[in-house]
C-alpha cells in the first residue's frame, strides 16, 4: 500500500485539543517534525482534519 509523509509546519498552540491530539495521534510533536503513515481513509480523514498545521506529501 502507499505511504504519505505528514510534517508538522505550524505550532499547535492556539489550535482546539481535539486537534491537538489529532497530530499527537499521528506522531508528530514538534515543527518540523514528520512521520511516515499507510495511506487510508482514515488517516486521510485525520491529515483532513488538521489540515491547516501539516503538509503532505507522497512516498515512492
Amino acid at each position: 500500500m502507499a505511504k504519505i509523509r505528514v510534517r508538522l509546519v505550524r505550532s499547535t498552540i492556539r489550535s482546539l485539543p481535539k486537534q491537538r491530539a489529532t497530530v499527537r495521534s499521528l506522531g508528530l510533536r514538534k515543527i518540523g517534525s514528520s512521520n511516515e503513515l499507510e495511506d487510508n481513509p482514515a488517516i486521510r480523514g485525520m491529515v483532513r482534519v488538521v489540515s491547516h498545521l501539516v503538509s503532505v506529501e507522497d512516498v515512492t
